[in-house]
């Protein structure tokens, strides 16, 4: 085992096929992937602002949160290809509308057929994607994406040569935000400082199951953040010391948890959602990587972070987002990382 530093309003739309005219000439990004690689997009977003002025973002409804105060985008338009906006008429009813728009250009970070064939449709001019993308023949100009470094600064590829190739990737936290965070925080007589702590994930073999035993190793204030879905994992955490632990897990919007998580002295996740939202403002985090490693590119960006991995495991990695259960049936990627392990890192990184 290892622990090593890390490398590193008005705005929202509804989809209403009319012609305002807004894109007219414009630059649109369509992100439909998970919320961390929406984070991730911000980094490109910010140069193609800098480039064109402020661009539209085509995201999931659940992604429009991270990108709807950010400087460089003017308007948000939600694809909910998974509800109202699924199948084949969701699909060409937004074909339709991004058509009416005039786009000048399109970047396709995302590298999925559907979107491909969605900026095809739409007939915007120019199509910009990576050349592994599966829609990639439909792209009026395919760019090599980086085999290594960050997936925020492989992202960035996407705008051509940079002045500045560190990406800027980060969420525009509004006066609200902070103030519900404060609010939430003060309710519970929790000052700034405390642990945030993110058990949850979607991929199954990345949970780390020790969080409850790491809650009793620590002193202090522990904040749970996660969705809905993570609410029995949170419950666990704050049963291990309930007077010290308090959870906003499936209670706190994305945003708020940003704010929570701007206030925390350190964020320990998985390698999930909360790690690059912790990156986004400038959370120092203890990732703990199983199935996956931080080579892939999705580590933690903020100062003074560190991960927390086994490295003498010839099965890692295993996949390129952790299956739902180890192909080998024992999961020793995560059940022999112990809690005094991240502990331990938490208290090296806190003492810095």
């Amino acid at each position: 085992m290892e622990t090593r530093p890390s490398a590193l309003g008005t705005r929202h739309s509804a989809l209403e096929p009319r012609n305002t005219g807004r894109g007219a000439g414009g630059t649109l990004v369509i992100q439909t992937a998970f919320l961390g690689d929406v984070i991730l997009t911000t980094g490109l977003i910010a140069e193609l602002a800098r480039r064109h002025g402020p661009v539209d973002v085509l995201v999931t409804p659940a992604a429009a949160p991270l990108v709807a105060t950010h400087p460089g985008v003017r308007e948000v338009i939600r694809y909910d290809k998974r509800g109202r906006d699924r199948g084949i008429g969701g699909w060409w009813r937004m074909v339709r509308h991004l058509r009416s728009r005039g786009y000048a250009r399109v970047y396709l970070p995302h590298r999925s057929p559907r979107t491909a064939a969605l900026a095809y449709a739409a007939r915007i001019p120019e199509r910009i994607g990576f050349a592994s993308s599966w829609g990639a023949w439909t792209y009026t100009r395919a760019i090599a994406r980086p085999e290594k470094g960050h997936d925020a600064e492989r992202t960035l590829a996407l705008a051509g040569p940079v002045s500045n190739a560190t990406a800027a990737v980060r969420i525009e936290l509004t006066e609200d935000d902070r103030a519900a965070a404060y609010a939430w925080l003060a309710a519970r007589a929790i000052g700034d400082g405390f642990v945030a702590m993110a058990p949850g994930s979607i991929w199954g073999t990345k949970r780390w199951d020790k969080y409850p035993e790491l809650v009793k190793l620590l002193r202090g204030r522990v904040v749970v953040i996660g969705g809905s879905d993570d609410r029995e994992l949170a419950e666990r955490v704050v049963d291990a010391a309930p007077d010290r632990v308090a959870s906003a897990a499936g209670e706190a919007s994305l945003r708020m948890a940003a704010a929570l998580l701007e206030r925390a002295a350190v964020l320990v996740t998985n390698d999930s959602a909360p790690l690059h939202l912790a990156s986004a403002v400038g959370t120092p985090t203890i990732a703990i990587f199983g199935p996956t490693v931080p080579a892939f590119g999705f580590g933690p960006r903020a100062p003074g972070s560190a991960i927390v991995e086994r490295t003498d495991l010839a099965c890692r990695p295993c996949s390129d987002h952790g299956p739902e259960r180890c192909p080998l049936g024992h999961h020793r990627c995560m059940s022999e990382i112990p809690a005094t392990a991240v502990r331990d890192a938490i208290l090296r990184l806190i003492e810095r």
